[in-house]
């Protein structure tokens, strides 16, 4: 495997972001570059997920649990892998679970959801760099129309407002892991390769714990 000096010392990657940031494409095209093993979400697995999009009170904590043990599965299982013989690249991390939780559970739904996660979440370990995209809640949601998802229409301005607002405060005070936030409302890493390799070159430039990338 020939990775650049700079992936070499992330044994353990992941792209997070609100709905619509396009986290999962570019977790692919950096897995593709780099020949990274990945771990995707899977969303489509979830029945509730689409009763959710059009009843959220009524459907937000089976959503929820749903997702939390998913999630849980797969990161446990990946906390197994041998990280000195793959690296790998990750489309979400355990803690986006507790955002959304945070947004759309009831206060006594929320009790309930909390003490399951705090007594599960200490099976799963770190990432060694977090790669955080952000955009403006207005690109999101024109993002989220584009591709057309159908569960996904009934998506509100509010609920993209609410999420990203709950992803920026999370992020702020996290420390666990480095973090590069990443501001993609005018940049494009997907379809545009000189996007793409503006990013890749933050990422080789990268020290310490936090930095900020914004490209105008």
């Amino acid at each position: 495997m020939n990775l650049d000096t700079w992936i070499k010392k992330y044994k353990n990657i992941v792209v997070e972001g609100p709905i619509g940031v396009g986290k999962t494409s570019l977790t692919k095209k950096i897995a593709d570059k780099y020949q990274l093993r990945t771990v995707l979400e899977n969303a489509e697995e979830n029945p509730f997920l689409r009763k959710f999009y059009a009843d959220n009170e009524k459907y937000a904590l089976p959503t929820q649990l749903f997702f939390l043990f998913q999630r849980l599965d797969q990161l446990i299982e990946l906390s197994q892998t041998d990280l000195f013989e793959t690296n790998l690249i990750s489309d979400f991390m355990l803690e986006k679970d507790a955002i959304f939780a945070g947004i759309t559970l009831s206060e006594l739904e929320m009790s309930l959801y909390r003490k399951i996660y705090e007594n599960q979440s200490s099976q799963v370990c770190n990432p060694d760099l977090v790669i955080y995209l952000q955009a403006d809640p207005g690109t999101l949601l024109d993002r989220i129309k584009k591709r057309g998802i159908l569960m996904e229409r009934d998506i509100s301005m509010e609920y993209i407002v609410n999420l990203s607002n709950a992803y920026n405060k999370f992020f702020y005070s996290y420390e666990e892991s480095p973090v590069l936030i990443v501001n993609t409302t005018h940049l494009d890493p997907i379809h545009k390769s000189e996007d793409f390799d503006l990013l890749m070159n933050q990422l080789k430039i990268f020290k310490g714990r936090r930095a900020f990338f914004n490209a105008i």
